[in-house]
Order: structure tokens, then C-alpha cells, then sequence
């Protein structure tokens, strides 16, 4: 009867052990290094991340300033609108700036305006020209919601972990938005 070849046992770390090592460790160094850089470099001035947070919020206001110039002009878009206009004073104050004006960041507590007129809690914005069409005036919000979504999209790739989800959330909330004011447009 013939015996059975020993086994081999190889005497040290296998390959493949040492491969992951490697590759946990360079994701480690990478991950290390990006945090270290998202400082800034600097303790004095605003770091890379307050920038694009404070750029994030300004952004957001903005786009509220629009929802504002739009339901000022068609109020009798507030059932649509009127939603979607919350939800971007929402990010505005997840990005850390207040709320403009103080408020809750809905015309009413309902969403539906009082006595059919809208009443926006900031003023709208005066660079914002709002189309006499309401279709028209649906579809340039739903543009520059699709814009914005796109540069918050973008930007995801140059800030620090818990901003770019941030980023990535809202970004693909006013990628939602946009579908809803197209298909509003319709």
C-alpha cells in the first residue's frame, strides 16, 4: 500500500494574505492622507470643507430665492412648488446656514398657501427673471435644480467623507426635484 505524499505546509504568510495586507494598508495611507489634507493645512484659515459647505448652503439659498421669485409670480403653483421650496430650505440648514428670515421654511404648515396666495418666508431673489408661462417657469426651475445637482455631484469627489454623503443626499434630492418639476411642466 502506498503512502500518502506529506503535506506541505508553507512556513510564513501566504500570499494572498500578503497581498490584502498590502492593499488594506494602502487604503489606510489613503485614507489617512486625504483627512490629514481636508484641513487645509492650515489651523487659521477656513478649511476645504468649510468652503464647499458654506458654498453648498449659499447654493441652496439661492435656489430658494428662485422657488421664492417663481411662487410670487405663479402662485398658483404653490401645490408643487410650495413642497419642493421646504425641502431646499431644508438643505440650506443641513449645509448650517439658518433658515432665511427665521422660518420654518414653508409658506404654511400645510404646504398649501392661505387664501390661494403664496407668501414665501424670504423675498425673491431680484437676479431671478420668472417666465410669464407657468410651464416655462417650471421648467427653468427644474433646470437649475438639474444644475446644481450636477456641480454637488461633481463635487463629491474633493471633500471628506460625512459632506460628500451630504453632498451626495441632496444632490440626488434635487435630481428628484427636477424629474417632479418636468413632469409638473407636462
Amino acid at each position: 500500500m502506498p503512502y500518502p505524499p506529506p503535506s506541505r505546509h508553507p512556513s510564513g504568510p501566504r500570499r494572498r494574505t500578503l497581498l490584502a495586507s498590502a492593499a488594506g494598508a494602502a487604503l489606510l495611507v489613503g485614507c489617512t492622507s486625504r483627512s490629514d489634507d481636508a484641513d487645509g493645512g492650515t489651523s487659521g484659515s477656513p478649511s476645504l470643507a468649510e468652503k464647499a459647505r458654506a458654498r453648498a448652503a449659499r447654493d441652496s439659498e439661492d435656489l430658494v430665492g428662485h422657488y421664492d421669485a417663481v411662487l410670487a409670480a405663479h402662485p398658483a403653483l404653490t401645490g408643487l412648488v410650495g413642497p419642493l421650496r421646504a425641502e431646499a430650505m431644508r438643505h440650506t440648514a443641513a449645509f448650517g446656514a439658518g433658515p432665511a428670515g427665521g422660518s420654518t421654511g414653508s409658506p404654511t404648515s400645510s404646504g398649501a398657501p392661505k387664501g390661494g396666495t403664496a407668501s414665501p418666508s424670504a423675498s425673491p431673489s431680484p437676479g431671478v427673471s420668472v417666465p410669464a408661462n407657468e410651464r416655462d417657469a417650471l421648467a427653468g426651475l427644474a433646470a437649475a435644480e438639474r444644475a446644481l445637482a450636477d456641480r454637488r455631484a461633481k463635487a463629491l469627489l474633493e471633500v471628506p467623507g460625512e459632506l460628500a454623503r451630504l453632498l451626495a443626499s441632496v444632490a440626488a434630492a434635487g435630481a428628484a426635484h427636477a424629474y417632479l418639476l418636468t413632469e409638473g411642466a407636462k
